[in-house]
């Protein structure tokens, strides 16, 4: 039989132990597996690739499609970009799948709740884009960007997830009643596709509401799709739910690539100690098992871990406490002797083959486009009346009219009776009417020169956009 390739990247920290002990129980089913070994993480940050990830691991992974990787350290703060993130973003694994199961054996205030829930991630986009600038020495902006075909690939995954396990509903988690363009998109994109799956119940809930019923009723939900950042949170709460991160597993899925880890990170301290409790990996791996449509292995692997947890003789520290706890090596041997073995009452759960969707099309083209002005953002150790008057000189002899100033999300200017603790990074809406895109063009240079002639500083311009006549852009609080 031809062996099926899969890049091995053992991580950092506790990683070449738990990823040792996956291969170990995955090699032990039969199922031909040729491991190719890569790096990534901090040994590579440590040669001065800034990525974290070598030309020799995109080239292997780019071969196999499929990698089974350990956690790997990320510079906190400071310095080069998470090798992680890096890994998703460049083979496009735009779906993070974070399943959450009661296990047998493992206590926790949740116990006998049925607890059984997917987190499905979108991947590669919003926060974690990575796009920051320091707008002025005291304020940093993180560019926020949701498109309408991630939201499609995220939305259509998740139904695919769900009827793939055999679930019965999805709830789409936003924070849509605030951030209405970016985290509403996702929400109207839901709302648009759920129904072409008839035989899915399909809601929605405000991420907040939603992390709230985690913790209150979590039995209730069966899949949970969400944009990036929201995804990255409710998933560590919903892996709390269970016992914690030891137990929990993901998949980053892409079109043509898939990438399988644990959720915990590389835990240096223990390093070496053979102390770890191994099972998200495991997990992880069982995961990759199912993605490779190896059915029978991944339940064997997965009755195991919950048979060796329901009976309770080989549990690790994070479940037992150091006493009474057996180290990642005895854990993984007490699974491996139990392979055959199922518990009672947690059978594995019956899959059948994740359609993968596959989006078409380009960018969205609006049957009519308008602009109706600029918002000007610039900074300015000045009282709200003094930024005003400033930019009220800067438009005289353009097309422009200064409509209002915000600080922070909040309109200053006209003086609105707001008590707004002012930084130095100002919003200065600018309407031009008629509104004419190539005007505003023509007008941009000449407004900018007047900016600074006044002394505030200019940083970055926003259009101010309407397509098919609704408004591309938000109001401050306090506008009209």
């Amino acid at each position: 039989m031809n062996k099926i390739p899969v890049t091995l990247i053992p991580g950092d920290g506790i990683g070449p132990e738990v990823v040792a002990a996956t291969r170990q129980l995955i090699d032990a089913t039969g199922v031909g597996i040729e491991w190719i070994d890569a790096e990534a993480g901090a040994s590579v940050f440590k040669k001065g690739i800034a990525s974290g990830v070598p030309k020799e691991t995109i080239e292997a992974i780019s071969r196999t499609r499929v990698v089974l990787k350990g956690p790997l350290e990320t510079p906190v703060g400071f310095g080069e970009k998470s090798a992680n993130v890096t890994l998703r973003k460049l083979f496009e694994t735009f779906g993070n799948l974070r399943p959450v199961r009661e296990l047998p054996g493992v206590p926790t205030p949740f116990s006998g709740r049925g607890v059984d829930l997917i987190v499905v991630r979108e991947n590669v986009e919003d926060l974690y884009a990575g796009i920051e600038h320091m707008q002025t020495p005291g304020v940093a902006q993180c560019l926020k960007l949701i498109s309408a075909k991630g939201c499609e690939k995220i939305v259509r995954l998740a139904f695919e997830v769900a009827r793939a396990e055999g679930r019965k509903s999805v709830h789409c988690a936003t924070k849509a009643n605030i951030m209405k363009l970016t985290e509403g998109m996702l929400k109207r994109t839901f709302e648009r596709i759920a129904p072409e799956y008839p035989d899915i119940q399909a809601s929605h809930i405000i991420i907040d509401n939603c992390a709230h019923q985690l913790v209150k009723k979590p039995e209730q939900f069966e899949v949970i799709v969400t944009t990036n950042m929201n995804g990255d949170i409710i998933s560590d709460l919903s892996s709390a739910l269970i016992g914690g991160l030891g137990f929990a597993p993901s998949a980053n899925i892409g079109n043509d690539i898939a990438i399988f880890e644990a959720v915990h990170g590389s835990a240096p301290k223990y390093a070496g100690k053979d102390c770890i409790n191994p099972t998200a990996m495991i997990l992880s791996g069982v995961m990759m098992l199912r993605y490779l449509q190896q059915f029978e292995a991944a339940a064997l692997i997965e009755n195991a871990v919950f048979a060796t947890l329901q009976e309770g003789k080989a549990l690790t520290r994070d479940v037992v406490g150091d006493a009474k706890a057996v180290g990642t090596k005895a854990f993984t041997a007490a699974v491996l002797a139990n392979f055959g073995k199922k518990p009672t009452g947690f059978a594995a759960r019956a899959y059948r083959p994740l359609q993968v969707p596959r989006v078409a099309g380009g960018p969205v083209v609006p049957k009519q486009r308008g602009l109706v002005g600029l918002d000007v953002f610039v900074e300015a150790a000045l009282s709200p009346v003094e930024v005003g008057q400033k930019m009220e000189a800067a438009v005289a002899g353009t097309h422009f009219k200064l409509k209002m100033v915000s600080n922070r999300g909040t309109m200053v200017y006209p003086p609105t009776g707001a008590q707004t603790d002012c930084v130095d990074h100002w919003r200065c809406r600018l309407l031009m009417t008629p509104a004419d895109e190539a005007q505003v063009t023509a007008q941009l240079a000449q407004l900018l020169r007047q900016v600074e002639a006044t002394g505030l500083r200019w940083m970055h311009i926003e259009k101010l956009p309407e397509f098919d006549n609704a408004r591309g852009y938000t109001m401050a609080q306090g506008e009209d």
